[in-house]
């Protein structure tokens, strides 16, 4: 297990204050520089700061505010205030098979050209030449962080797993021969360029956002519209958690190594999949030999149940994210308390911790919530955190 537990942890992203997504909408209209966004960006990052450490959180983020969107490495929108860390994509008239299979929180299907429209992508990002280091996002992001918090902090970064997205058998080819190559190049230059400067800089939490091994290997109609696409998911469930666990290759226990899944969080409570972790754990928990944190999404019924944590190792902590983040109404103590005890039949107690099941925005629209509820949320995993684990981190 990890040197430290963070017993109330967060995922990543908070809501942006409304100053700061007008500040973005204006430095696209070109009616800001980056200097002066910079400045209003570092001023939301210390008002998150003080927000989460106010709350207990015991892991601080950045809430990236500095972000368009936490898939971060290879954007997913052509935003021109966004500067990727990394060159070596481009924005095509192509399909990856992905963006058809969202849902309405009732589960009825988005149409793909809604979620096209309203994300405005008419076009989607593909792998074409080799990646090459354009901007240190590790000190972009963190140092500032690292700065200003006054406990732990934490860095999100999409996992290399989530860029299969992005290889295209017509346009990638010539760059990586498979997407097998692609993503070993991916966990490559993570280890280089961001987990590295991340240690030097003295970060004891880096943590990988992997939404796709809920979002396509558990879901039977997902996993069968990516076959149906190309992907041998057999393979890529197993290649996928290799790839993510050889980005921690070497680290010892007094960094925390984290990973997070989830079935989609997008406005209106707007969702990719549903099903227990039952379809995956045998194959992947215990290929995460590296990682010794795992961020579950626990707040629905579309989750599943705790009996999946049997396959979790004994140096890995769970974080149950039963707080959720696709509605305002804020969970009963009891009720959190309730299902902490519930998985700790599974799981022991001190290998647990708490969290929301996801980021509050998961871009810089959020329509689920008030900055004063998503307040309340963070304070109550704060104050349940306490109550079964007392004030240790």
């Amino acid at each position: 297990m990890p040197d430290k537990i963070a017993r109330a942890d967060v995922v990543g992203s908070l809501l942006r204050p409304d100053y700061l997504t007008k500040a973005k909408d204006r430095m696209r209209e070109g009616g800001i520089d980056r200097e002066e966004l910079r400045r209003l960006e570092d001023q939301a990052v210390i008002e998150a700061i003080e927000l989460q450490e106010a709350a207990g959180i015991q892991a601080i983020t950045d809430g990236e505010m500095r972000r368009t969107s936490w898939i971060t490495f290879i954007p997913l929108l052509d935003d021109p205030l966004f500067e990727a860390p990394v060159s070596g994509f481009e924005f095509l008239e192509a399909d990856a098979g992905w963006v058809g299979l969202w849902k309405e929180a009732d589960g009825k299907p988005v149409p793909a050209e809604t979620i096209r429209e309203a994300f405005h992508m008419p076009r989607e990002p593909f792998i074409t030449s080799k990646l090459e280091l354009k901007r240190d996002i590790a000190r972009d992001e963190y140092a500032f962080l690292k700065e200003h918090a006054r406990g732990r902090t934490k860095f999100n970064i999409p996992s290399p797993s989530w860029h299969r997205i992005f290889w295209h058998p017509d346009y990638s080819k010539d760059a990586y021969p498979t997407s097998d190559d692609f993503i070993a190049a991916v966990a490559d230059f993570y280890r280089e360029h961001i987990v590295e400067p991340l240690l030097s800089m003295g970060c004891d939490y880096i943590q990988l956002d992997a939404p796709n091994y809920a979002q396509w290997h558990i879901d039977p109609d997902n996993r069968a519209a990516f076959e149906r696409n190309g992907h041998d998911m057999t393979h890529e469930l197993v290649a996928d958690a290799e790839f993510d666990n050889k980005v921690f290759e070497g680290i010892g226990s007094n960094v925390t190594t984290g990973i997070h899944l989830c079935r989609g969080n997008a406005p209106r409570g707007v969702y990719l999949a549903s099903g227990g972790y039952e379809a995956i754990a045998s194959e992947i928990f215990p290929r995460w030999s590296n990682i010794n944190t795992l961020l579950l999404e626990y707040d629905s019924e579309r989750a599943g149940g705790f009996e999946p944590l049997a396959e979790t190792q004994d140096h890995q902590v769970v974080v149950l994210g039963l707080v959720t983040t696709k509605d305002a109404k804020l969970e009963k103590d009891e009720v959190v308390t309730g299902r902490i005890n519930e998985a700790a039949k599974v799981v022991p107690l001190e290998r647990l911790a708490l969290s929301p099941q996801c980021g509050f925005a998961s871009g810089e629209f959020a329509d689920t919530m008030t900055l004063a509820q998503e307040k309340a949320k963070l304070e109550l995993v704060g104050r349940i955190a306490r109550k079964v684990w007392g004030d240790q981190e």
